[in-house]
């Protein structure tokens, strides 16, 4: 798969240029492409700061704005997306707060986030794949009963491949379930997998390194994990010496990944946003009034330790 393969066929309901997620994809023609002037694009005239970022092909790039609604949001997900797969980049993140810009996580209720999460999916899938490609586009959901949901309430009548990492076991109410083998699951014609939010079940994230392993490494598949909740391996929020083969994700999986899209929300008087569209940098983010203003910004990626101690607290 290369990244001209893609292409993007949608109209948009008035509720769609109001900031409400609703598209209806119709059907296209011709050959598969990434577009770069694609239906969705509003009439808004956005402004840019240009910066020197290294990396890539790219020498200069410019700074995109905090988006002002969901809407933009998944537009600008979806070009940074586009960018990456031009630059080759094979695992790629995604990673916003669904219950609100301004949100973290925990600020909604657990399953309400996930069915928020997979809306948004939705949405960006649509924009992102064309019709035609959509046969070959893998959706993984955490577990059996998730994709159920999602083809009774979200997925319902799509081309989409919606597939599962785990299955629920026998002893489903105390927290077991029975991890599926990425070989079965996988098909030929697969060039791009989604992986939809897998944080609920630490074995979650070691099917997706799986998955990774077997599927996605010398081919030319892609590999997206979509509000993966990384920041809670990243931060060592379960323990190393509880959750080895998790941690060792730090060393493995997460070195590779691009993280092309990421909002993560700081609260409090010192409060902020780290905020990356690929293939910007990374900028941190002051609240004032109705707008964000940039008060740092580098090319790697920093801890959000670094962010909340550091960053924000002297800016």
């Amino acid at each position: 798969m290369s990244p001209s393969s893609f292409s993007v066929s949608s109209t948009l309901s008035p509720a769609s240029l109001a900031g409400t997620l609703v598209s209806k994809t119709v059907l296209g023609s011709g050959s598969i492409y990434w577009k770069n002037n694609d239906a969705t694009k509003t009439t808004r005239n956005l402004k840019y700061r240009v910066c020197s970022v290294s990396g890539g092909s790219n020498t200069s790039v410019e700074n995109v704005p905090f988006p002002r609604d969901y809407f933009e949001l998944i537009n600008q997900a979806k070009q940074a997306v586009e960018m990456a797969l031009k630059d080759n980049k094979q695992l790629m993140e995604i990673e916003f707060p669904t219950s609100g810009l301004a949100s973290v996580p925990g600020d909604g209720e657990g399953a309400t986030e996930m069915t928020e999460s997979m809306n948004m999916i939705h949405q960006f899938c649509d924009r992102l794949i064309s019709p035609e490609k959509a046969r070959t586009t893998r959706i993984f959901f955490p577990e059996a009963n998730e994709v159920k949901f999602a083809k009774k309430n979200v997925f319902e009548g799509t081309y989409f491949k919606l597939d599962y990492l785990t299955k629920p076991s026998l002893f489903e109410d105390f927290g077991f379930f029975e991890r599926v083998k990425m070989s079965d699951r996988v098909k030929p014609e697969d060039e791009l997998f989604l992986v939809a939010y897998p944080y609920f079940n630490v074995n979650e994230m070691l099917v997706v390194e799986e998955l990774y392993k077997e599927a996605v490494v010398n081919t030319d598949r892609k590999l997206i994990i979509f509000n993966g909740e990384l920041d809670r391996i990243r931060s060592g929020y379960y323990p190393k010496f509880f959750y080895p083969k998790l941690g060792a994700l730090t060393e493995t999986l997460l070195p590779k990944m691009e993280s092309v899209y990421y909002i993560h929300n700081f609260k409090g008087q010192k409060g902020g946003v780290l905020f990356r569209c690929y293939p910007g940098p990374w900028q941190v983010l002051r609240r004032t009034r109705n707008r964000c203003v940039c008060v740092h910004q580098q090319e790697t990626m920093p801890s959000l330790k670094e962010v909340a101690l550091n960053i924000l607290a002297s800016a």
